[in-house]
């Protein structure tokens, strides 16, 4: 299936809070992230979420987000044909207005996360208000996520020393005012490294948010950020209170890396010369009696675990957030 547009993400979420399941959000900056997600939701019936951040397409496009997200959207296109499953791109944390509109005009993501929750409350009503207007101008079905409440650590060069919850009543008047299609809370995960037992979560918060929004008439899909450190017990009781987007990047960064450091850990000597012998890497060896082995440097054998490695997570984390089986692609 191709990958779909915001008319087919609201229905997926519809059906999210309906069965009490989420979706995982993963974030990508290369393709064998990507691809590894694509197995991994197709292995267990998913429907995917896949997230860009503003620093994933500069680094897509070489320094100009505009051409990366051309080309990771044309990549992920390509290859969800493959895939019997709903595959879906939201832009996560979106702060550029400019870049917004670029978006808005391709028309590629299916849904985009406006942050501005590092202003004042007035602020980021106007703000997160002004891009959902953009979309509602330009005709389209893209989903608009706004963040009320601020999350601690660092995501795409957004730093927050501190922690704000997010205040039941004034997300009433947040979503009222804005139009925003799904609300980003604030109850006590932290981007970056984080351990679940270092986490102060609140789920009892998120229930009187989902309580509250209810009771104003208004079903809006909650949205939990900073989710890497969150064990699977602690996930599960957040999804019972209307959360369902979980977002993930930490945990794929980490496992990519690690699986590429694992591979090269068994045989250090098949890329990097033993002792006493030189390392010419310029001739490329060919003064010395040892080589390099390209049944290992050559880098798509670590892609292939690495591809491998995050389909087994992302399985993982489809049956911890009960989407496994809710495809509605099939």
């Amino acid at each position: 299936m191709p990958f779909y547009g915001g008319e087919e993400l609201a229905t997926v979420y519809d059906e999210a809070l309906d069965e009490g399941f989420g979706l995982i959000a993963s974030n990508i900056a290369e393709p064998s992230i990507m691809m590894g997600l694509m197995e991994g939701a197709d292995r267990m019936d998913s429907d995917l979420l896949l997230q860009l951040s503003g620093g994933a397409c500069k680094f897509a496009g070489d320094g100009d987000p505009v051409a990366g997200l051309k080309a990771m959207g044309t990549y992920i296109e390509t290859i969800a044909e493959r895939y019997d499953i709903g595959v879906f791109l939201n832009m996560d944390h979106q702060t550029d207005p400019e870049f917004i509109q670029q978006q808005i005009e391709l028309d590629i993501p299916s849904s985009i996360m406006i942050d501005a929750s590092h202003e004042p409350f007035e602020e980021n009503v106007a703000t997160s208000r002004e891009v959902v207007e953009m979309v509602e101008d330009a005709n389209s079905d893209i989903l608009i996520e706004a963040e009320l409440g601020q999350i601690k650590g660092v995501e795409d060069e957004i730093e927050s020393e501190e922690a704000f919850y997010t205040d039941p009543e004034q997300a009433v008047e947040f979503v009222d005012r804005t139009g925003a299609d799904l609300l980003a809370i604030s109850v006590g995960t932290q981007h970056g490294v984080a351990k679940g037992k270092d986490l102060e979560l609140r789920p009892d918060l998120a229930h009187d948010i989902r309580v509250a929004l209810r009771d104003h008439g208004l079903d809006t899909p909650l949205v939990l950020h900073g989710s890497s450190g969150v064990q699977p017990d602690q996930l599960q009781e957040m999804l019972k209170h209307g959360i369902c987007k979980v977002n993930k990047d930490t945990r794929y960064q980490y496992e990519y890396t690690r699986t590429a450091y694992d591979l090269y850990s068994e045989d250090p000597h098949a890329i990097v010369p033993p002792e006493g012998v030189e390392d010419a890497r310029d001739t490329f060896f060919n003064e010395t009696d040892w080589s390099p082995d390209k049944s290992v440097f050559d880098p798509r054998v670590a892609g292939r675990d690495i591809r491998a490695r995050i389909a087994d997570v992302h399985a993982d984390l489809t049956t911890v957030s009960g989407s496994a089986g809710q495809t509605l692609f099939k």
